[in-house]
């Protein structure tokens, strides 16, 4: 006998223009209780474009625009009044069930469940690690709830108190190894790092309507992105052996729960997208603006006028903003302070607005760290051959490679102009980090990095590079943010014999982490001493994925001829070949020629429609936080 299906949708709340809204769908039932929406004509999420991508539309007669206007806004109060049900239905999946009438068998009757134990299950389906999902939430999801606010915070409560027995467990690690202890102490700075972005998601939820959760939904999955890389760097601290193992194991269910956050926040955030409820789009700068922001201070070639030119002078072609300092910092004593440190030892910890610090032109051989809650801090110099922070710890000395940078950025919301950024340990003392950026959206223009192994560590979140100079042999920008370098220059320079020269090595440990390293209008060449040819020569590579599911971009970027044809090399057998994804678009110079890369899965030449994901723009929400900074900025594509 077949089977009658019927589905019975349930929702409180739908008035009729909602039900009108509705009307238009189409659903299909499977078994399991699960229901599948059909939007008509409506295209790929990945294809629609925000209004100001458009060419202006030039209608026939006012009368017609007034008449288009109106029904676009009829339309758009249909959809925000059913998208609270929508969502639950497509989503969340609590207010639709599926009830089937067997004609001929009564005993086919299906047996009724709790709406909380549905909503988990529901909510949970989308996730990869679903067992885990549904033990969790159904511990902290107790009452009969279909809000999906309130399931979305359960998600995210989870991975909060998962995180907190799985670093409270490195307390227990006892050791007389001092490499045992120090990353134990690691861990529990980046324990305090994960509370603070969960707490941050936490509240973007509480404070945000559910048609808001597009606009909110970057600044969520980039922070539970970096909650997921502060655990795998704790494990990383732990040398080689049993302890590290351990740390693995206890890291495992918080990790699976992270991750499963990161996939409900972003499937309930496409689907709202995609109905194009009001407040799900950012705005871009209009086109005079980018014109504005792309062109000032170029040359004819569009690569940096900083090249081969005095930094300072470069620095006021490239700031839109006058910057009045808080505080002077002066090596030779005219200033208030005489170290970074000290300035920053005495900021105030409440400011309102932005706190500028200057640092006038000296070599400070100092450690420094902007700390988590020194937030909106501007340091600028008086260049980056002039103003220049340097130290030297480094991993053959004993400090592990997470300590070695010179320079912490981690209050949110940095910026750096006009500095250098060095570590001066050597090509011999393997990892030594000069700049390490933990802060979201932090900004760095015309600043310098040089060391040689690991010299850059792009460790979390949003940061953005335009015109910086960054120079290494090994690894030399590394790390799981998210990160976008626009008109810089990548100096490759020559390693130790034994070694071969890459200059990627991105981290992105799980497919559902929005991060990855975009190499956007850059140029990348070897120094004097890696071309020399009296010297053996030195294999480099664009990248290496250092992680599972790395991500590199290199786009519409003047690649020079000492990289190798193959373009990447792996990192160890064939690990995260089959995962990971290096994309090239419109690139140029000798370098640029694709035809001989790996065959890795991974490895793409990528067409127009594909690199657009990548822009300023889109990547890392550029229009909302870097013009303000006074840096220029391309948010999209050069052609």
């Amino acid at each position: 006998m077949e089977r009658q299906e019927k589905v019975i949708i349930r929702a409180r709340g739908i008035n009729r223009l909602a039900l009108a809204g509705l009307s238009r769908l189409r659903f299909e039932t499977t078994p399991l209780s699960r229901a599948t929406l059909y939007l008509p004509d409506c295209p790929n999420p990945d294809s629609i474009r925000t209004e100001s991508e458009f060419d202006p539309i030039q209608t026939q007669t006012q009368t017609q625009h007034v008449k288009d206007k109106r029904k676009e806004r009829r339309m758009k109060l249909v959809l925000a009044g059913a998208s609270a049900s929508l969502l639950l239905l497509l989503v969340v999946g609590a207010v639709a069930t599926s009830n089937y009438e067997d004609s001929g068998n009564s005993n086919l009757n299906t047996r009724a469940m709790h709406s909380s134990s549905k909503s988990v299950k529901m909510i949970c389906s989308s996730t990869d690690y679903q067992r885990a999902c549904e033990s969790s939430m159904s511990k902290v999801v107790t009452s009969d709830t279909s809000d999906p606010k309130v399931l979305l915070k359960a998600a995210v409560t989870v991975v909060l108190d998962e995180v907190s027995k799985a670093f409270a467990h490195s307390k227990l690690l006892k050791s007389n190894d001092s490499r045992v202890r120090g990353a134990v102490e690691d861990c529990q700075q980046l324990y305090e790092n994960s509370k603070a972005e969960i707490n941050a998601t936490l509240q973007s939820i509480v404070a945000s309507g559910i048609d808001h959760l597009p606009s909110r939904s970057h600044d969520m999955r980039t922070w539970l992105s970096a909650v997921m890389t502060y655990q795998q760097t704790c494990i990383d601290g732990f040398p080689e052996g049993e302890v590290k193992t351990k740390m693995h194991e206890a890291m495992k269910s918080s990790k699976e729960l992270t991750s499963n956050a990161l996939a409900m926040i972003g499937q309930a955030s496409s689907f709202l997208s995609l109905i194009n409820l009001p407040g799900s789009n950012r705005r871009l700068l209009s086109a005079s603006e980018e014109h504005e922001a792309v062109t000032s201070g170029l040359k004819k070639n569009g690569y940096p006028s900083w090249v081969g030119e005095d930094d300072r002078r470069m620095l006021k072609e490239h700031l839109r903003v006058k910057l009045t300092p808080n505080v002077t910092v002066a090596k030779d004593g005219s200033g208030k302070y005489k170290t970074i440190s000290e300035a920053l030892a005495a900021m105030p910890k409440k400011h309102k607005g932005r706190y500028v610090i200057y640092i006038k032109a000296g070599v400070y051989e100092e450690t420094v760290n902007v700390t988590k809650k020194m937030a909106n801090v501007t340091m600028y110099g008086d260049g980056s051959t002039r103003t220049i922070v340097t130290g030297s710890r480094n991993y053959i000395d004993g400090t592990r490679t997470f300590q070695t940078a010179t320079f912490v950025a981690m209050g949110d919301r940095f910026v750096a102009m006009a500095m250098g950024f060095r570590n001066t340990a050597g090509a011999a003392k393997h990892q030594a980090v000069a700049l390490r950026v933990v802060s979201d959206r932090s900004v760095f223009v015309n600043c310098r990095m040089e060391a040689y192994q690991d010299t850059l560590y792009a460790h979390t979140n949003r940061q953005f590079y335009r015109g910086c100079v960054i120079a290494g042999t090994v690894d030399f920008i590394f790390g799981d943010a998210s990160a976008v370098f626009q008109n810089c220059l990548l100096v490759v320079r020559r390693p130790l014999p034994n070694q071969q020269n890459i200059i990627t090595a991105q981290g992105r440990l799980n497919r559902r982490e929005t991060t990855g390293f975009v190499l956007h209008q850059c140029r990348i060449k070897a120094d004097n001493r890696l071309n020399d040819a009296s010297l053996p020569p030195i294999r480099s590579y664009l990248a290496r994925p250092w992680k599972e599911f790395s991500r590199t971009i290199i786009m519409e970027s003047q690649i020079d001829g000492f990289i190798h044809a193959e373009g990447y090399m792996p990192w160890e057998g064939d690990f995260a070949l089959s995962t990971l994804y290096y994309g090239e678009y419109n690139n140029d110079g000798p370098g640029a020629n694709a035809s001989g890369r790996v065959t890795w899965p991974g490895v793409h030449v990528i067409k127009k429609e594909e690199a657009e994901r990548y822009t300023v723009e889109n990547f890392i929400q550029g229009s909302s936080w870097i013009p303000a900074t006074g840096s220029l900025v391309r948010l999209g594509l050069r052609s």
